[in-house]
Protein backbone atom coordinates (compact mmCIF):
# COMPACT_ATOMS: atom_id res chain seq x y z
CA UNK A 1 0.00 0.00 0.00
CA UNK A 2 1.20 3.72 -0.20
CA UNK A 3 1.69 6.08 2.18
CA UNK A 4 2.17 4.73 5.48
CA UNK A 5 0.42 2.18 6.77
CA UNK A 6 -0.66 3.04 10.31
CA UNK A 7 -2.19 6.21 9.40
CA UNK A 8 -4.43 4.29 7.11
CA UNK A 9 -5.66 2.06 9.95
CA UNK A 10 -5.73 5.15 12.21
CA UNK A 11 -8.04 7.06 10.18
CA UNK A 12 -10.07 3.19 10.66
CA UNK A 13 -10.01 3.65 14.41
CA UNK A 14 -10.94 7.17 14.35
CA UNK A 15 -14.46 6.25 13.64
CA UNK A 16 -17.26 3.71 12.72
CA UNK A 17 -17.29 0.06 13.05
CA UNK A 18 -14.84 -1.98 11.16
CA UNK A 19 -14.81 -6.18 10.40
CA UNK A 20 -11.58 -7.41 9.46
CA UNK A 21 -11.43 -10.57 8.06
CA UNK A 22 -8.54 -13.14 9.10
CA UNK A 23 -6.25 -14.06 6.45
CA UNK A 24 -3.60 -17.02 6.12
CA UNK A 25 -1.95 -15.84 2.75
CA UNK A 26 -1.27 -13.32 -0.03
CA UNK A 27 -4.29 -14.47 -1.85
CA UNK A 28 -7.12 -14.76 0.59
CA UNK A 29 -5.51 -11.36 1.43
CA UNK A 30 -6.29 -10.09 -1.57
CA UNK A 31 -9.73 -12.17 -1.75
CA UNK A 32 -10.61 -9.94 1.33
CA UNK A 33 -9.76 -7.03 -0.44
CA UNK A 34 -11.50 -7.41 -3.43
CA UNK A 35 -14.76 -7.67 -1.14
CA UNK A 36 -14.53 -4.72 0.38
CA UNK A 37 -12.82 -5.20 4.00
CA UNK A 38 -10.79 -1.72 5.14
CA UNK A 39 -7.96 -4.03 6.52
CA UNK A 40 -7.06 -7.68 7.11
CA UNK A 41 -5.53 -9.22 9.83
CA UNK A 42 -2.72 -11.99 9.56
CA UNK A 43 -4.10 -14.61 12.48
CA UNK A 44 -1.68 -16.29 14.74
CA UNK A 45 -3.89 -19.43 14.69
CA UNK A 46 -4.25 -19.81 10.90
CA UNK A 47 -0.64 -18.74 10.33
CA UNK A 48 0.69 -21.99 12.61
CA UNK A 49 -2.38 -24.24 11.34
CA UNK A 50 -1.83 -23.29 8.17
CA UNK A 51 1.80 -22.88 7.32
CA UNK A 52 3.45 -25.07 9.86
CA UNK A 53 0.90 -27.78 10.23
CA UNK A 54 1.06 -27.01 14.19
CA UNK A 55 -1.12 -26.03 17.30
CA UNK A 56 -2.00 -22.17 17.91
CA UNK A 57 0.57 -22.56 20.95
CA UNK A 58 3.24 -20.59 20.18
CA UNK A 59 5.78 -22.59 18.58
CA UNK A 60 6.34 -20.47 15.81
CA UNK A 61 9.27 -18.01 15.49
CA UNK A 62 8.96 -14.51 15.44
CA UNK A 63 10.87 -14.38 11.65
CA UNK A 64 8.98 -17.01 10.40
CA UNK A 65 5.31 -14.65 11.37
CA UNK A 66 7.30 -11.90 10.26
CA UNK A 67 8.11 -13.73 6.74
CA UNK A 68 3.91 -14.04 6.24
CA UNK A 69 2.89 -11.02 6.79
CA UNK A 70 5.41 -9.56 4.48
CA UNK A 71 3.66 -10.94 1.95
CA UNK A 72 0.42 -10.15 2.37
CA UNK A 73 1.42 -6.66 3.14
CA UNK A 74 2.86 -6.80 0.43
CA UNK A 75 -0.07 -8.03 -1.95
CA UNK A 76 -2.86 -5.59 -0.23
CA UNK A 77 -3.25 -1.61 -0.35
CA UNK A 78 -5.57 -1.92 2.78
CA UNK A 79 -3.60 -2.25 6.05
CA UNK A 80 -2.31 -5.18 7.77
CA UNK A 81 -2.52 -6.30 11.10
CA UNK A 82 -0.94 -8.88 12.53
CA UNK A 83 -0.60 -11.18 15.46
CA UNK A 84 2.33 -11.16 17.24
CA UNK A 85 1.51 -13.74 19.94
CA UNK A 86 3.28 -12.71 23.50
CA UNK A 87 5.92 -10.31 21.54
CA UNK A 88 7.86 -13.30 21.03
CA UNK A 89 10.00 -12.72 24.55
CA UNK A 90 10.58 -9.87 26.73
CA UNK A 91 10.35 -6.07 26.60
CA UNK A 92 13.96 -6.11 24.63
CA UNK A 93 12.48 -9.26 22.24
CA UNK A 94 9.29 -6.92 22.29
CA UNK A 95 11.39 -4.31 20.71
CA UNK A 96 12.71 -5.87 18.11
CA UNK A 97 9.12 -7.67 17.07
CA UNK A 98 7.97 -4.15 16.82
CA UNK A 99 10.73 -2.72 14.17
CA UNK A 100 10.25 -6.49 12.10
CA UNK A 101 6.70 -6.06 11.73
CA UNK A 102 7.04 -1.81 10.90
CA UNK A 103 9.46 -2.52 8.38
CA UNK A 104 7.74 -5.81 6.43
CA UNK A 105 4.87 -3.08 5.98
CA UNK A 106 2.57 -3.96 8.44
CA UNK A 107 0.31 -1.62 10.57
CA UNK A 108 0.43 -2.60 13.65
CA UNK A 109 0.18 -5.43 16.10
CA UNK A 110 -1.14 -7.10 18.82
CA UNK A 111 0.45 -8.59 22.09
CA UNK A 112 -0.79 -10.64 24.74
CA UNK A 113 -0.56 -10.79 28.41
CA UNK A 114 -0.21 -14.79 28.49
CA UNK A 115 2.42 -16.83 29.83
CA UNK A 116 4.42 -18.31 27.16
CA UNK A 117 3.95 -21.60 26.64
CA UNK A 118 0.50 -19.82 25.34
CA UNK A 119 -2.56 -21.13 24.47
CA UNK A 120 -5.69 -20.39 22.11
CA UNK A 121 -7.84 -17.46 23.55
CA UNK A 122 -10.83 -19.50 23.92
CA UNK A 123 -9.16 -22.43 25.08
CA UNK A 124 -8.81 -23.60 29.17
CA UNK A 125 -5.74 -23.55 31.41
CA UNK A 126 -4.70 -20.24 29.99
CA UNK A 127 -2.09 -18.21 32.40
CA UNK A 128 -1.23 -14.84 32.27
CA UNK A 129 1.75 -12.56 33.86
CA UNK A 130 1.52 -10.12 35.91
CA UNK A 131 -0.05 -6.92 34.80
CA UNK A 132 3.20 -5.21 35.45
CA UNK A 133 5.21 -7.43 33.31
CA UNK A 134 2.57 -6.70 30.60
CA UNK A 135 2.77 -2.95 30.97
CA UNK A 136 6.57 -3.15 30.45
CA UNK A 137 5.74 -4.86 27.77
CA UNK A 138 3.80 -2.05 26.30
CA UNK A 139 6.01 0.14 27.17
CA UNK A 140 8.87 -0.76 25.23
CA UNK A 141 6.70 -1.38 21.89
CA UNK A 142 5.57 2.00 21.84
CA UNK A 143 8.80 3.22 22.51
CA UNK A 144 10.32 0.63 19.70
CA UNK A 145 8.51 2.48 16.80
CA UNK A 146 10.55 4.55 14.47
CA UNK A 147 6.90 5.36 12.69
CA UNK A 148 4.61 7.08 15.16
CA UNK A 149 1.73 6.05 13.50
CA UNK A 150 2.69 2.44 13.78
CA UNK A 151 -0.61 1.19 16.02
CA UNK A 152 0.47 -0.71 19.33
CA UNK A 153 -2.61 -3.24 20.40
CA UNK A 154 -2.63 -4.98 23.79
CA UNK A 155 -4.65 -7.94 24.14
CA UNK A 156 -5.49 -8.98 27.62
CA UNK A 157 -6.74 -12.54 28.35
CA UNK A 158 -7.39 -11.89 31.89
CA UNK A 159 -10.95 -12.66 31.72
CA UNK A 160 -10.70 -16.66 31.69
CA UNK A 161 -7.96 -16.58 34.39
CA UNK A 162 -9.08 -13.85 36.64
CA UNK A 163 -12.69 -12.38 35.86
CA UNK A 164 -13.86 -9.39 34.03
CA UNK A 165 -12.67 -7.33 36.84
CA UNK A 166 -9.07 -8.10 36.44
CA UNK A 167 -9.24 -7.83 32.85
CA UNK A 168 -11.14 -4.25 33.04
CA UNK A 169 -8.23 -3.00 35.04
CA UNK A 170 -5.76 -4.50 32.66
CA UNK A 171 -7.19 -2.66 30.17
CA UNK A 172 -7.03 0.43 31.60
CA UNK A 173 -3.38 0.23 32.91
CA UNK A 174 -2.25 -0.79 29.50
CA UNK A 175 -3.81 2.34 28.10
CA UNK A 176 -1.94 4.01 30.65
CA UNK A 177 1.08 2.29 29.21
CA UNK A 178 0.59 3.65 25.80
CA UNK A 179 -1.37 1.30 24.33
CA UNK A 180 -3.71 2.46 21.02
CA UNK A 181 -5.77 -0.03 21.25
CA UNK A 182 -7.03 -2.92 23.83
CA UNK A 183 -8.14 -6.34 22.41
CA UNK A 184 -10.30 -8.17 25.21
CA UNK A 185 -9.81 -11.90 24.66
CA UNK A 186 -12.52 -14.40 25.85
CA UNK A 187 -15.55 -12.22 26.80
CA UNK A 188 -18.59 -14.09 27.06
CA UNK A 189 -21.70 -12.23 26.78
CA UNK A 190 -22.82 -8.59 24.68
CA UNK A 191 -23.15 -7.30 28.36
CA UNK A 192 -19.47 -8.18 28.87
CA UNK A 193 -18.30 -6.06 25.94
CA UNK A 194 -20.53 -3.09 27.31
CA UNK A 195 -19.21 -3.66 30.89
CA UNK A 196 -15.41 -3.12 29.07
CA UNK A 197 -16.27 -0.21 26.73
CA UNK A 198 -17.54 1.50 29.98
CA UNK A 199 -14.77 1.40 31.72
CA UNK A 200 -11.83 1.05 29.58
CA UNK A 201 -11.85 4.51 27.49
CA UNK A 202 -9.77 3.44 24.24
CA UNK A 203 -10.39 2.40 20.40
CA UNK A 204 -11.44 -1.17 21.00
CA UNK A 205 -11.12 -4.59 19.22
CA UNK A 206 -13.37 -7.36 19.65
CA UNK A 207 -12.75 -10.65 18.31
CA UNK A 208 -15.85 -12.55 16.72
CA UNK A 209 -14.15 -16.75 16.30
CA UNK A 210 -16.45 -19.43 15.76
CA UNK A 211 -16.73 -22.25 18.67
CA UNK A 212 -15.01 -20.34 21.35
CA UNK A 213 -16.28 -18.78 24.44
CA UNK A 214 -17.60 -15.32 23.33
CA UNK A 215 -21.21 -15.45 22.05
CA UNK A 216 -21.40 -14.72 17.84
CA UNK A 217 -22.55 -10.52 17.99
CA UNK A 218 -22.62 -8.90 14.56
CA UNK A 219 -20.51 -5.73 13.24
CA UNK A 220 -24.01 -3.87 14.20
CA UNK A 221 -24.14 -5.17 17.69
CA UNK A 222 -20.19 -4.26 18.19
CA UNK A 223 -20.97 -0.72 16.74
CA UNK A 224 -23.80 0.28 19.23
CA UNK A 225 -21.33 -0.82 22.33
CA UNK A 226 -18.21 1.21 20.42
CA UNK A 227 -16.07 -1.37 19.80
CA UNK A 228 -13.80 0.08 16.47
CA UNK A 229 -12.57 -3.10 14.70
CA UNK A 230 -14.15 -6.38 14.89
CA UNK A 231 -11.53 -9.86 14.07
CA UNK A 232 -12.99 -12.65 12.09
CA UNK A 233 -9.55 -14.49 12.66
CA UNK A 234 -10.46 -18.51 11.32
CA UNK A 235 -13.64 -17.60 9.38
CA UNK A 236 -12.14 -18.15 5.57
CA UNK A 237 -9.29 -21.02 7.45
CA UNK A 238 -12.23 -23.02 8.33
CA UNK A 239 -14.11 -22.80 5.44
CA UNK A 240 -11.23 -23.45 2.98
CA UNK A 241 -9.82 -26.38 4.86
CA UNK A 242 -13.72 -27.29 5.26
CA UNK A 243 -14.21 -27.33 0.97
CA UNK A 244 -10.89 -28.88 0.51
CA UNK A 245 -11.67 -31.85 3.12
CA UNK A 246 -14.81 -32.65 1.19
CA UNK A 247 -13.36 -31.83 -2.35
CA UNK A 248 -10.40 -34.47 -1.42
CA UNK A 249 -12.79 -36.93 -0.41
CA UNK A 250 -14.68 -36.90 -3.66
CA UNK A 251 -12.22 -36.99 -5.70
CA UNK A 252 -10.03 -39.84 -3.78
CA UNK A 253 -14.00 -42.18 -4.02
CA UNK A 254 -14.21 -41.19 -7.53
CA UNK A 255 -10.62 -40.34 -9.19
CA UNK A 256 -11.74 -37.35 -10.91
CA UNK A 257 -12.60 -33.84 -10.02
CA UNK A 258 -14.95 -33.89 -12.72
CA UNK A 259 -18.17 -33.46 -10.13
CA UNK A 260 -16.80 -30.41 -8.30
CA UNK A 261 -15.24 -28.26 -11.09
CA UNK A 262 -18.11 -25.49 -10.58
CA UNK A 263 -17.23 -25.26 -7.19
CA UNK A 264 -13.50 -24.05 -7.97
CA UNK A 265 -11.97 -20.43 -8.51
CA UNK A 266 -11.31 -20.74 -12.60
CA UNK A 267 -7.93 -20.35 -14.19
CA UNK A 268 -9.29 -16.93 -15.34
CA UNK A 269 -10.58 -15.47 -12.10
CA UNK A 270 -7.39 -16.59 -10.55
CA UNK A 271 -5.42 -14.50 -13.16
CA UNK A 272 -6.96 -12.16 -12.52
CA UNK A 273 -6.96 -11.77 -8.57
CA UNK A 274 -2.88 -12.25 -8.67
CA UNK A 275 -2.91 -9.76 -11.98
CA UNK A 276 -1.20 -11.72 -14.10
CA UNK A 277 -2.02 -9.78 -17.19
CA UNK A 278 -0.22 -6.87 -15.51
CA UNK A 279 2.72 -8.68 -14.45
CA UNK A 280 2.62 -9.96 -17.95
CA UNK A 281 2.56 -6.19 -19.53
CA UNK A 282 5.29 -5.29 -16.77
CA UNK A 283 7.66 -7.59 -17.99
CA UNK A 284 7.13 -7.07 -21.65
CA UNK A 285 8.04 -3.07 -21.19
CA UNK A 286 11.09 -3.82 -18.62
CA UNK A 287 12.44 -6.97 -20.42
CA UNK A 288 11.08 -7.45 -23.98
CA UNK A 289 9.59 -10.54 -23.11
CA UNK A 290 6.27 -10.73 -24.78
CA UNK A 291 3.81 -13.92 -23.35
CA UNK A 292 0.81 -14.91 -25.57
Amino acid sequence: MTGRPGEALRELLAGGTHMVPGVFNAAVALLAERAGFPAVYVSGAATANGVAGVPDIGLMTMDEVVRQARYIAGAVRVPVIADADTGFGEPLNVMRTVRAFERAGIAGIHIEDQVNPKRCGHLDGKQVVPAAEMVRKVRAAVAAREDPSFVVIARTDARGVEGLHAAIARGQAYVAAGADVIFPEGLATAEEFARFAEAVHAPLLANMTEFGKTDLIDAAGFAELGYRLVLFPMTAFRVAMKAVEGAFAELSAAGTQRGFIDRMQTRDELYDLVRYAEYAALDEQVAGYRQD
